[in-house]
Order: C-alpha cells, then structure tokens, then sequence
C-alpha cells in the first residue's frame, strides 16, 4: 500500500509563507516515492510581503488561501489532519514557520507553536510516526519533542544557538544533507537555511523525503 504522508503548508512565499521551492520539492518527491498526499495549513491571517522589496504592504490574507496556491487548491484545514490517518508529516520551511505556524520569528527561545499545528505534530510523535521538519521549521523540534532532540538548521551559528537554547542538540549540516534522531523518528536537513542552488537544496530535501517513507515503510509494515 502507499505511503499517506501529511504536509503542512504555512503559506505561499519565502518571506510570509511557506518556501515554494521547498514545498514543490518535496510534494514532487512524494509524488516519485508513489505515497498519497495531503496537504493541510492553519485557517489564521498573516502579514503579507511584497516580495520584489521585501517589505510589509500593510495587507493581511489568510494562510490556507494561500496555501492552497501551492496545493492547486488540494488543501485542507490543518484541524480536520487525523494522525490516524497517516504514515508521516512534513513541513517545509519559509519564514510562514517562524511567523504564521509559531511566532518564533518575533520570540525567539520564548517561541509558541499554533496548538492546532502544534497538537497533530506532537500526536505524530507521540505515536512514533516519522516527522520531517526543513529549513527553519527545524526550529520547531524542541517544542514537538521536548529536551534534547537533535536536529538541524544549517551551520547557522547563531540561530544553533538560539535552538541549544530552546533545549534541542544542534547538529551542524551541509544544505544537501539530513540529521535524524532515530530514537524520536525525526529527520532534518537545512535546505536554503544553507543551499546555495535549488539543486542543493533538492538534494537535502530529497534524502529527508526518502527517508521519512523509509521510516513509514518500515514502522507499518511492507508496501
């Protein structure tokens, strides 16, 4: 049987939603690796970004509107996500992480997860389904898994720090690489937290999508 694996989407956009390069990437993958896909993204507004100037226009839009861009409108609200219903989860990274899915871009180490982002991430892990977090949705694990969790943002010094500091190990890695905590079933890779290319960061993204399947595969059975 094919894989299910969930994907959340914080938007549509690098500096106000979720890494579109990221995310086609990865739904691609999927795709590749023959698993089903849903993607899922919180009904709550944001602050846009023109993103020619990289400045606010003053407009707000909702993060499942624009998420849908990305989906071709295959987008659910992310409380309506089962974890029975799936294998595994992943999101990519964009600041819509650090904004929209948490306020870790404006607090830091003091960073709040959306509860209803928060709660199906934390039921994935609870029911040891692998979870795959890139770019700065990394800086997330720490409030999924608690204390020492391993994971990775790059070679980042000083948001490694900032993570050590939320209780996460911080593990240095090159943009086409993957961390894994293999007790807690979770895999990272930097992505453009590090890439230089779209094709270095594919690479990264690539192994953190095979082998979240892999896990899937082999914690529920043969295909």
């Amino acid at each position: 049987m094919p894989r299910k694996i969930a994907v959340i989407l914080s938007g549509c956009g690098i500096y106000d939603g979720a890494e579109i390069q990221e995310s086609v990437i990865t739904l691609l993958r999927l795709d590749q690796r023959g698993c089903q896909v849903q993607c899922f993204a919180p009904n709550v507004s944001f602050a846009v970004v023109d993103h020619l100037t990289g400045e606010t226009t003053g407009e707000r839009r909702q993060v499942l509107v624009e998420a849908a861009r990305i989906a071709r409108g295959r987008v659910k609200d992310v409380r309506e996500a089962r974890v029975g219903d799936f294998d595994g989860l992943i999101i990519p990274g964009g600041s819509g992480s650090a904004k929209n899915l948490s306020d870790f871009a404006s607090k830091g180490p003091h960073c709040s997860v959306l509860p209803d982002v928060l709660a199906l991430a934390e039921a994935f892990a609870e029911e040891r389904k692998p979870v795959g977090l890139m770019c700065i949705s990394a800086a997330l694990a720490a409030k999924i898994y608690g204390p020492t969790v391993t994971c990775t943002l790059g070679k980042d010094d000083a948001t490694a720090a900032v993570i050590n500091q939320m209780g996460a190990i911080h593990q240095a890695c090159e943009a086409d690489d993957i961390v894994e905590d293999v007790e807690r079933k979770l895999v990272t890779t930097p992505a453009y937290m590090g890439a230089l290319s779209i094709s270095e960061a594919a690479a990264g993204i690539n192994k953190l999508v095979d082998r979240v399947v892999e896990i899937a595969r082999a914690g529920q059975g043969p295909s």
